[in-house]
């Protein structure tokens, strides 16, 4: 099967030829032209040497240049697993310099785009993947309201001899899972407005004590049998007063969902401190606990699909603060913030 020849072997190839041809030409005209015998020995053997001399030059050169294509091809086939692009490249003509040098070129360009091509694929899995985990997580957060909103009211519907008490009973049951799934579908709004950019602070003054009293208030109604104190002297800020009702909300009932005793929520001169005693946080938890869609994996600590405190730290961040965690398991978490 024909193979092409290497460049040095092209070469090699054409010079020997015109070397050999040169050699029998002008060997002919010495003979011709230079009877003496010792003189023409000496000229052919000088012709020999230099013709030589010039062969090995020219070939040392080709094989120089051939080392160099062969490494910028080796980058070019395996630009995929190169890393870094460090070479420089030297030849005997600048024609050859110029083509090497524009290779070159072309590589780190080619090798840029392959950059950016792997981290958008990168960033491409990284958002399929919370988006399945998303999916996963409302499955997760809706299937069991649904579920009792479904169970309590066939059951109505079957029979229709309950009891009037514990049909008031079975009604509260299915109007407190509704109002659990309208609080999901709230904070995927509100998570969707941060990711799509489309929140703004809509900043006025207002008294902070007296709006955690009225998110504790609030909290009651769904935890009738808990306890949570606010202490604090009034305390005035410039903020978005809804925006900052969603933080309170959230801390504070994370707070009632993780711990079972007395729930402190503190307002000092540039903080406000959310205290429980609860199951607490593992350390190796404490630090992604804000991520979007982060579950732990265990039942002490779930987060409520990962957006609850996810959508806190944003807010946070709007109001060039950011949310402080404390926490010792089983001994309780400290969830704090300046504003």
């Amino acid at each position: 099967m024909y193979r092409r020849p290497h460049f040095t072997e092209y070469v090699m190839a054409r010079i020997i030829t015109i070397a050999v041809i040169i050699f029998i030409v002008f060997s002919l005209i010495l003979v011709l032209f230079m009877p003496q015998n010792s003189m023409l020995m000496l000229a052919i053997l000088l012709l020999a040497l230099a013709l030589g001399v010039l062969v090995f030059a020219i070939g040392r050169g080709a094989n120089r240049m051939q080392k160099e294509l062969r490494t910028i091809n080796k980058y070019l086939s395996n630009l995929d697993k190169v890393d870094k692009i460090e070479y420089k490249a030297r030849f005997f003509t600048q024609e050859f310099e110029d083509i090497n040098q524009s290779l070159i070129k072309i590589l780190k360009k080619s090798k840029k785009r392959e950059d950016i091509k792997q981290r958008y694929n990168a960033k491409l899995k990284l958002k399929n993947r919370q988006r399945a985990d998303m999916i996963s997580a409302i499955a997760h957060e809706f299937r069991n309201p649904i579920a009792s909103i479904m169970g309590y009211s066939q059951t109505l519907i079957d029979d229709t001899e309950i009891p009037k008490p514990l049909q008031d009973k079975f009604l509260g049951k299915i109007y407190n899972n509704g109002n659990k799934i309208e609080s999901l579908l709230s904070r995927l709004i509100l998570w969707n407005k941060f990711e799509s950019k489309e929140a703004s602070l809509h900043k006025s003054t207002f008294d902070i004590v007296v709006l955690t009293h009225e998110v504790v208030r609030a909290l009651q109604e769904s935890y009738p049998q808990r306890t949570i104190e606010v202490t604090g002297q009034a305390r005035v800020i410039k903020a978005d007063r809804t925006l900052i009702e969603v933080v309170l909300k959230n801390l504070i009932e994370n707070a009632l969902k993780y711990s079972k005793d007395t729930v402190s929520v503190d307002v000092t001169e540039d903080a406000v401190l959310v205290v429980d005693k609860g199951v607490g946080i593992g350390k190796k938890d404490v630090d992604k606990v804000t991520k979007k869609f982060y579950r732990s994996g265990t039942h002490s600590w779930d987060n409520s699909m990962g957006l609850g405190l996810s959508i806190v730290k944003a807010i946070l961040s709007m109001h060039q603060s950011t949310l402080e965690i404390e926490s010792i398991k089983d001994k309780g978490s400290t969830f704090s913030f300046k504003i």
